[in-house]
């Protein structure tokens, strides 16, 4: 009897949990609008990560003006996610490591691009770095509030 009520109560969560990752970046978006401030961060580095695969498949595939719109998303979105992480107090150790992955990987697909094309994702990584020294520098202040 034990194994069966666990089972009855793991498939709604899995399929729960798979029906939240096939969710497109335009859902997520309408999500991120109406969720609360708690929950707002994981949904936007949901989102920034969503982008991020979405631009590296647009640079390789040559389309780099879309690629670019996805980079941009990936900044608001992490930068969303700093501010509500920042204002609930929750969340802020997991926004900057995911912050700081997100660069790493933009690094990676920087060198992969022609030279005209790689200012706006330098200039993308820099800003998450910023946002990374940011949410730092709010974790570790002395002055806690």
């Amino acid at each position: 009897m034990r194994p069966r009520t666990i089972s009855i109560f793991l498939i709604p969560l899995t399929l729960i949990l798979c029906a939240a990752k096939d969710q497109t970046v335009e859902e997520l978006k309408a999500r991120v609008e109406s969720a609360r401030p708690v929950d707002r961060p994981p949904l936007c580095i949901q989102i920034a990560n969503q982008q991020l695969r979405t631009a590296d498949k647009l640079y390789n595939d040559g389309q780099i003006e879309q690629a670019r719109a996805a980079v941009d998303d990936i900044v608001t979105y992490v930068e969303k996610a700093r501010d509500s992480a920042t204002q609930t107090k929750k969340h802020q150790k997991n926004v900057e490591i995911a912050a700081r992955k997100i660069s790493e990987k933009l690094r990676d697909i920087k060198r992969t691009l022609a030279f005209d094309d790689q200012p706006p994702v330098d200039q993308a990584i820099k800003h998450l770095e910023d946002i990374r020294t940011s949410l730092l520098k709010e974790m570790f202040s002395k002055d806690k509030k």
